[in-house]
């Protein structure tokens, strides 16, 4: 009884922490990865109205993601995730890894989970210490939008980060550290809430916008919407749509919770004043 008291408890004070650290640190690839493609997108603009060359070898890293297919990687990674959140948020079912069978994970599914997890550890990891060399930043066009739509926008980041963490992340750190999945915690989706939270308070609301800004500046500005301004531009928009989604279903929610309230009061005034105690006073 000792040694199994002594093992909970060691988990409880080590295996745990370092679980809620490695799950917000991967979960947070998801939204440093709109992060990377809107700089990705300033800089292509940038480049374009400047005509500059890259000239410090010190920026090599970031115009080798910018000019290569690791983008068009990217782009498509980023977009599988999202989409399969609409899906999600419009139908209730996604199957990346079955989320019906909190004992366990089939392999398959592992093992697709492994290759996006890493597969994006390596794309965003480059993109983002090369941009940073750089000096890019997708605040430098300088446009903002209404508060509104950074509101719509988020709750859709959130969505996204959210079945990132669920169907990714979680699956594979539980298989790794215990060799099976287990149950969610309440302590890591506030965990992974909050980190999100302050990636967006520190960087993303400034500088996510250019993947919508780029495509409108270079429309209004006559000039070649490419294919990566133009998969930007969907992304951005496909997020408020999965945003939009989630506010719709917390009114009707909201709505639900006030409906069941008031039909719960009238259930208790008719029994509290039946019919016939009325027609026996008349």
């Amino acid at each position: 009884m000792g040694w199994l008291n002594w093992k909970e408890r060691s988990e409880t004070l080590i295996i745990f922490p370092f679980q809620i650290i490695t799950i917000v640190l991967l979960s947070l690839l998801l939204p440093l990865s709109f992060l990377l493609l809107a700089r990705l997108s300033s800089a292509h603009f940038l480049l374009t109205i400047t005509s500059a060359k890259p000239s410090s070898p010190h920026t090599f890293l970031f115009y080798f993601f910018l000019y290569t297919n690791y983008s068009a990687l990217l782009y498509a990674l980023v977009s599988l995730i999202t989409l399969a959140t609409l899906v999600h948020g419009l139908t209730g079912k996604i199957t990346f890894i079955n989320e019906s069978s909190p004992g366990r994970v089939d392999r398959p599914h592992l093992y697709a989970g492994w290759i996006l997890l890493c597969t994006l550890q390596v794309c965003v990891g480059l993109g983002i210490e090369g941009s940073i060399e750089a000096g890019v930043e997708g605040s430098d066009i300088g446009i903002k939008r209404g508060l509104l739509s950074r509101i719509i926008f988020f709750l859709g980041l959130h969505e996204i980060a959210v079945l990132w963490y669920r169907t990714v992340v979680k699956p594979v750190v539980d298989d790794t550290i215990f060799g099976a999945r287990g149950a969610e915690r309440w302590a890591e989706r506030v965990a992974v809430a909050m980190s999100l939270g302050g990636l967006w308070c520190w960087k993303l609301r400034d500088e996510v916008e250019a993947l919508v800004i780029v495509a409108e500046v270079k429309k209004d500005l006559g000039m070649g919407i490419g294919v990566g301004d133009f998969v930007g531009w969907w992304l951005y928009y496909l997020a408020v749509t999965i945003g939009m989604v989630r506010l719709v279903k917390g009114m009707m929610w909201f709505g639900m919770i006030l409906l069941c309230e008031r039909v719960r009061r009238v259930n208790n005034h008719s029994n509290n004043h039946p019919i016939g105690d009325f027609d026996d006073k008349v």
